[in-house]
């Protein structure tokens, strides 16, 4: 569970420490005191979205960090090289205005993905949008498989699906008609001749340019290598180096006679003299490979222009052209057998079809079954919310093969006896939509192991009695997940186990939130408020006094 947050600089939050328990925690305070900016902070901590908007005026980053306890060994840690400390999980996250965000889990950096993928197994957030998603129908076949737990069924039905797609995309791109399959096959045999015809060999473009470049500055070369090779042979008027090492190698190789000492120092002359004359050899030859006529410069100039007009049209190396030209091969026999391998693409795609359906009705029926058990328990959770005359049935459409599945789902209901059942857009009222969706909510819940779910506001547009229905239903969620809930009714606040009261002040021109929990008398205070608004009365904290005594 999340057992304490720590926030610095978010908004109107300069610093905040707020600490939760298990159980039912709820958090009220004036509209724009700051309760969706501990949403958004414990958002943060989850990986969601940070904009840099969120970082208090006048500061260089946010910073948000929380503590959980009884998290067990997530697969996530050996997964991402995350040391798992069973006391505790502490997840800080730094939102600087550069836009820069640093996460750590554990002490170890990691990414916002990576940080999003733990949060999802730690926290659930319903928000009043999530009851807006009920009305798109689009939504209502991820919840219902949400509820089957049908991953492994739907995994293979899509990929049976996704195969199936690949061959209808290869046969629509064999299947074109004479006239076009005409113009494909001419163009296609018109750049294989021009590419063979040429007779390129891979690399080919690289050496000819290499090979043009030193004929081009051959003249240059040859005068510099012959400098060099005097200077090191010699010539009428000097010695060359050669020369002169032998002279320095034979005096060295006199005093040798006198001194033994010297004969290493000899024998490094006699190796330096070899290597001389070794590199003077190569560079003659290579002096002499450099004679060469103005033919061979304009057949290497020609056979170049030939290769480029090719790279121009084909690719930019010889590689990439007779890469080109494999891949023009290859289409040009599929077309020109195009009959045939259309004739067995058929019948692959026949099986494959054959083995979608079945993947897909395999699918329905765990899909059927679990939509009655679905429809099943969400009217219990609603009778428990005061809603007992409430029809809720899942409306199947049968289709063929599409992504995700031969189905089409609707969630259809009554909320009144002798009413027909319609679309909820059209028959739920914003207090019946929030308990529709608190009902849905609780029942996956029960699927999952994420041990903390967060209400925020989702009670909008419940009163009265039913108020006291969901406030019940929290209750006793509570009692195997740890629940937050930011509420403005009193009948919710009044049967949490933690109350935390959020407030805010202006002080020398700043506006400062603070979140404060709550005594049995603080709570009295903050319900009567809740009740009766600015002004309190005898009448209002007795009210809340017998509201926190049941």
């Amino acid at each position: 569970m999340l057992s304490v947050l720590h926030i610095e600089n978010i908004a109107v939050i300069e610093q905040a420490d707020i600490t939760f328990d298990a159980g039912f925690n709820v958090l009220t305070g004036e509209t724009g005191a700051g309760k969706s900016i501990v949403i958004d902070a414990i958002s943060a901590i989850l990986g969601e979205r940070a904009y840099r908007d969120v970082i208090r005026t006048g500061c260089e980053k946010a910073f948000v960090s929380a503590v959980f306890t009884g998290i067990g060994p997530l697969d996530w840690f050996a997964e991402n090289q995350v040391e798992y400390q069973p006391e505790e999980l502490l997840i800080q996250r730094e939102i600087w205005l550069d836009g820069k965000n640093v996460c750590r889990v554990n002490g170890r950096p990691v990414t916002v993905a990576l940080l999003k993928k733990l949060g999802i197994q730690l926290i659930n957030i319903h928000g009043q949008h999530d009851s807006q998603q009920l009305f798109d129908e689009a939504n209502h076949l991820r919840y219902l498989d949400l509820f089957a737990k049908d991953e492994a069924e739907l995994a293979a039905y899509t990929a049976a699906f996704e195969t199936v797609q690949q061959t209808r995309a290869e046969i629509r791109r064999l299947s074109m008609d004479e006239s076009e399959k005409l113009r494909r096959v001419e163009t296609l045999r018109y750049q294989i001749e021009e590419i063979e015809s040429a007779k390129l060999k891979p690399g080919e473009d690289e050496q000819l340019e290499a090979l043009r470049k030193r004929l081009q500055n051959s003249e240059k070369m040859k005068s510099s290598l012959c400098a060099a090779v005097n200077a090191l042979y010699g010539g009428e008027d000097s010695d060359g180096a050669c020369s002169l090492l032998t002279d320095a190698e034979r005096s060295l190789g006199s005093l040798c006679r006198f001194d033994e000492s010297l004969e290493p120092l000899q024998t490094r002359l006699t190796d330096a003299a070899y290597l001389i004359r070794d590199i003077t050899e190569e560079l003659r030859d290579l002096r002499d490979s450099l004679s060469f006529s103005e033919g061979e410069l304009e057949q290497l100039e020609e056979r170049l222009d030939v290769i480029h007009k090719l790279r121009r049209k084909y690719g930019a190396t010889c590689v990439d052209i007779l890469e080109f030209l494999e891949k023009c091969r290859r289409e040009l026999d599929e077309i020109e057998f195009s009959s045939d391998r259309l004739e067995q693409l058929q019948k692959d795609l026949d099986k494959q079809e054959a083995k979608a359906k079945k993947a897909g009705l395999a699918l329905r029926k765990i899909r059927k079954t679990a939509a009655d058990a679905l429809a099943e328990r969400i009217l219990s959770e609603l009778a428990q919310l005061d809603m007992p005359k409430v029809q809720f049935v899942c409306q199947f459409e049968e289709l063929e093969l599409t992504a995700t599945g031969m189905d089409e789902v609707r969630f259809l209901m009554s909320a009144n006896v002798g009413e027909d059942l319609k679309p909820m857009s059209k028959v739920a009222s914003g207090g019946e939509l929030a308990r529709i969706m608190l009902a849905l909510k609780n029942v996956l819940a029960e699927q999952d192991h994420v041990p903390t779910l967060i209400f925020d506001e989702v009670d909008a547009g419940v009163s009265g009695q039913a108020a006291q229905k969901v406030a019940e239903k929290l209750c006793q969620v509570a009692r195997t997940k740890q629940i937050l809930c930011v509420t403005h009714l009193a009948q919710l606040a009044a049967m949490a186990h933690t109350h935390l009261y959020i407030s805010k002040a202006v002080r020398k021109g700043r506006t400062y939130t603070s979140v404060t929990p709550l005594d049995m008398e603080g709570r009295k205070q903050e319900i009567a408020r809740i009740i009766g608004g600015a002004v309190i009365t005898d009448t209002t904290l007795k009210s809340a006094e017998e509201m926190l005594r049941h």
